[in-house]
């Protein structure tokens, strides 16, 4: 299979940049770069220190991870440079995602990842090299449109990465190619396999490269040694019910682990006060979310005002939705919307644009 990476030139007068992590996809990207015959770079970001976060399976940027990358390009017969990005990583990303669970928010640091060192910084690199244009082994599909180049989802829905991407601009979508957008999985390791690449059957990447066994807590708390300072747990008309070990251990939606039986029915993290370090817990009726306001908002198309399809997780199903431009009223009550989530609003399968969820309005405030 040979992808079209859209050159503006002849690709034997073309320069590629492919994105490394060290994983099948991009390790597939930089083969089929290879294949058009234009000249191929492999550039990898080392982005932190496993002396941090424990190598594990499904990590990236770092370690053996850079080795699986040199070793690829040593196969492909192209050039490899890495470079030290661990400094920027930590301040824009790490740092950034232990201040957002200080402030009782659920951050998603891959989105910030890719908005920042990934498409701001690696991009500029690309650029300084020389490049036509920058590969990456994202599942999305970039739609040259009559207006403007566009953002789809990927065509294989369980690998779709669209939601990560929503804070994309306009002029990163022209330089960028994400050439495995209209592949499943399954042909992806098929290609490794049959180019006999050493990373063919390494397991897939985490969503959270930097968390290791998916414990957000103790990365929170070496980064913020502060942050398990316990706490009241609290039902809405703030009668204590327990005490917490620190806000970290808690997110909106949570049910387990809050450790206050006795109760006449089911209580859920319906909000997290920082200021005074209190969880606030209700029945599963007071999560419902009409409506929630955005901010640092990135569009991709159309006017922005109108009615759209809302995704407010990576794994939830799109949503009805109308935007006014700042905030999304659902057409009905959703649950698990919490602050600094990402909503992300489709046309169909294409990519309007997204922003930050600032703050909530609670379906039981709708008034008839």
């Amino acid at each position: 299979m040979t992808a079209d990476f859209q050159l503006s030139r002849p690709a034997n007068e073309a320069r590629i940049v492919v994105a490394m992590s060290g994983g099948v996809d991009s390790s597939v990207v930089a083969a089929l770069a290879a294949r058009t015959g234009a000249e191929v770079i492999g550039v990898t970001l080392q982005l932190y220190d496993h002396g941090m976060a424990v190598q594990k399976p499904g990590s990236c940027c770092a370690g053996q991870d850079i080795y699986d990358a040199r070793t690829v390009c040593d196969r492909l017969g192209i050039a490899h440079y890495v470079f030290d990005y661990e400094s920027r990583f930590r301040e824009g990303v790490i740092d950034r995602f232990a201040d957002e669970y200080m402030k009782g928010r659920t951050p998603i640091p891959c989105v910030r990842c890719n908005q920042g060192v990934k498409f701001t910084d690696l991009l500029s690199l690309a650029r300084e090299l020389g490049a036509d244009c920058l590969a990456t082994g994202h599942y999305v599909r970039r739609v040259v449109g009559p207006k403007r180049t566009e953002l789809h989802r990927g065509a294989d829905p369980a690998r779709d990465q669209s939601y990560f991407l929503f804070a994309t601009t306009q002029e990163q979508l022209d330089f960028l190619r994400f050439p495995l957008g209209d592949m499943p999985k399954s042909a992806v390791r098929e290609i490794a396999k049959e180019l006999a690449l050493a990373v063919a059957d390494k397991p897939d990447s985490q969503d959270i490269c930097f968390v290791p066994n998916g414990d957000y807590a103790s990365v929170v708390k070496k980064v913020r040694p502060e942050a398990e300072d316990d706490g009241e747990i609290v039902d809405r008309a703030g009668n204590v019910l327990g005490r917490h070990k620190g806000l970290i251990h808690y997110t909106v939606g949570q049910r387990r682990g809050l450790e206050i039986g006795g109760q006449p029915e089911p209580l859920y993290v319906v909000k997290l006060e920082p200021e005074s370090r209190r969880v606030i817990v209700g029945p599963k009726s007071a999560l419902a979310v009409r409506a929630a306001r955005l901010g640092e908002i990135n569009w991709l198309g159309g006017e922005g005002q109108g009615r759209y399809s809302a995704k407010v997780r990576s794994m939830a199903r799109p949503t009805p939705a109308r935007f006014d431009g700042e905030s999304i009223h659902f057409d009905a009550p959703e649950y698990g919307v919490a602050p600094g989530q990402a909503a992300v609003l489709y046309d169909g399968d294409r990519v309007m644009g997204g922003g930050w969820i600032e703050e909530t309005v609670a379906a039981e405030m709708e008034t008839a």
